[in-house]
């Protein structure tokens, strides 16, 4: 894992989309995994001025993100279809038949986790994942507890994976209790990840990331296995480890 540590969150988003940038430079036919939440936004601003005003084409790129609440249709103002939508790809040159996330309402969950697996493997691997980290160590929706070769599912949100969302809903009773979310295996299938954590905190997070053993009790810790991960961290939420380190 190699580790880079920045001053804050907007020097964490500005090297995330240096990384990103130079991907879909170097193969604009890139399939980039995509992420949602308040962790990407910054890297997604910067994405946008990229295009704006540095020439930086997606037209030909492929997204296909993490996951999606169960029981939301794709229009609802807080799915992660609206947020990918609105937060980023109607900014881009992107075409929208290109970006693939789950489907909330569908008819089967269990056809439908099936059916995004297959798309995953068919169209990947995906070159480059993007990954935020919960403050219960979870990635993508993986709760502590999912197995390593877990592929694409259904899980129980958390509480306290609830109660940090519900500061986009108008109270927690809103807040989905179910999402299809990418497994633990489908997301090391990737090429490259770059995983992002900002702010105070995550800081017993990113303490655990460091120094806990791999254990399906700290999803995030299985990110240790693979072999090209970039970890872009601010000083925020570093601080626990270099006050040990010292």
């Amino acid at each position: 894992m190699n580790i880079e540590i920045v001053e804050n969150y907007d020097e964490m988003s500005k090297l995330a989309a240096e990384i990103v940038e130079k991907q879909v430079v170097k193969n604009p036919r890139s399939i980039l995994g995509l992420a949602t939440g308040s962790t990407p936004m910054g890297l997604y601003s910067n994405m946008i001025e990229g295009f704006k005003n540095r020439g930086i084409s997606y037209k030909q790129v492929r997204t296909i993100n993490l996951d999606e609440y169960l029981g939301l249709n794709r229009n609802h103002p807080n799915s992660y279809h609206s947020f990918m939508h609105e937060n980023l790809f109607k900014h881009l040159d992107i075409q929208m038949r290109n970006t693939y996330l789950p489907e909330g309402q569908a008819a089967s969950v269990d056809e439908e986790c099936m059916r995004y697996e297959a798309l995953l493997d068919r169209i990947g691997p995906v070159h480059l994942q993007i990954l935020g980290m919960g403050t219960n160590g979870h990635i993508g929706f993986n709760e502590p507890g999912t197995p390593e070769d877990s592929l694409t599912h259904c899980i129980e949100l958390d509480e306290s994976t609830r109660n940090s969302n519900a500061r986009f809903f108008d109270s927690l009773d809103e807040v989905p209790t179910h999402a299809i979310t990418m497994g633990i295996e489908s997301i090391l299938k990737s090429d490259k990840i770059l995983l992002l954590v900002s702010g105070k905190e995550k800081a017993q997070a990113v303490k655990m990331l460091m120094e806990e053993p791999i254990s399906e009790d700290f999803p995030a810790s299985f990110l240790w296995k693979h072999e090209d991960v970039t970890f872009i961290v601010d000083q925020d939420a570093y601080h626990l480890v270099e006050t040990e380190r010292q």
